[in-house]
């Protein structure tokens, strides 16, 4: 269900290159939620980096929202930079997995193959 690769780039160096290659295949990065900096913020000990980065491409968004409406619930994508202990991490949650657990139609099965295989894309470019 998950595609999470390791990278050799810091944390920092890994969030760069996922944000410029989010853009480079066409999709748009909506928001980063810095958990790491949030939870640490409310007095949580926290070690770990995270950061979430919701991208999409609004042309692929509008047609999964034509087919199921509901579906507004999974968007945007999610990717994550993260550290686990002492490793750099880029990963995500695969779309044809997730929208096929929530839907049984065709016609979604075949975008979520499309998003996939251009966020694997940013994945791996971005290690």
């Amino acid at each position: 269900m998950y595609y999470i690769v390791d990278t050799d780039k810091t944390f920092e160096d890994a969030s760069a290159a996922l944000e410029a290659e989010v853009k480079q295949l066409g999709f748009g990065v909506l928001h980063i939620h810095d958990l790491g900096k949030t939870l640490r913020s409310k007095g949580v000990v926290f070690a770990e980096e995270c950061r979430v980065f919701e991208v999409c491409n609004p042309g692929q968004a509008a047609r999964v929202l034509a087919v199921d409406m509901q579906l507004n619930m999974a968007l945007p994508c999610r990717i994550s930079v993260y550290t686990e202990k002492g490793s750099t991490r880029i990963g995500l949650i695969r779309p044809t997995q997730m929208l096929s657990a929530l839907s049984s139609d065709p016609a979604l099965n075949e975008i979520a193959k499309e998003v996939e295989a251009k966020t694997m894309q940013m994945i791996d470019n971005a290690r």
